[in-house]
């Protein structure tokens, strides 16, 4: 049985699908038929302008988004496709706080759909700590049918693993 380290947490009837595909050599075209083509955002300063696009459109009350960009150092084995973060610096005798959005850089060249689940998810955190009800709720608003992305996200990430 191949193990799938990043559908670990699906249903094992889920899992048996994907191996099903993998078997029958037809994962790459599963991927193809509903995620063709590949988003413009090339750079750091376009990425950005695409988070600030979908903040203003969905959270308009959370923080502002000081930094959004493109990291080759994400880890996917860490399981990491994007992070959000805060940055405290203490400038005169005043406390800054800045909020920064990483995406994974492989994410360059992935379909526009996978791309935006990986904004919606790291926005979302700035209203949403954990990874909740409320939290869940909030990413299928701002991309509906959310969770399946989420999933066929997963199965592009083995897919380009069986590439490598």
């Amino acid at each position: 049985m191949t193990a799938l380290k990043y559908l670990q947490a699906y249903p094992e009837r889920l899992q048996d699908q994907v191996r099903q595909l993998i078997a029958e050599g037809r994962l790459g075209e599963y991927l193809d038929q509903r995620y063709s083509g590949r988003h413009d955002v090339q750079s750091d300063k376009a990425l950005y302008s695409y988070a600030l696009e979908l903040k203003q459109e969905y959270l308009r009350n959370a923080p502002a988004i000081d930094k959004v960009l493109f990291d080759n150092r994400l880890d996917l084995t860490h399981r990491a496709l994007g992070l959000h973060s805060t940055v405290s610096r203490v400038q005169g005798g005043k406390l800054k706080a800045k909020k920064e959005i990483r995406i994974a850089s492989l994410f360059k060249d992935a379909a526009p759909d996978f791309l935006k689940m990986i904004v919606v998810h790291e926005l979302a955190h700035f209203k949403e700590s954990d990874h909740n009800k409320a939290f869940y709720k909030l990413c299928e608003h701002m991309l509906p049918g959310y969770h399946q992305v989420e999933f066929d996200l997963r199965v592009y990430l083995t897919w380009r693993d069986m590439q490598a």
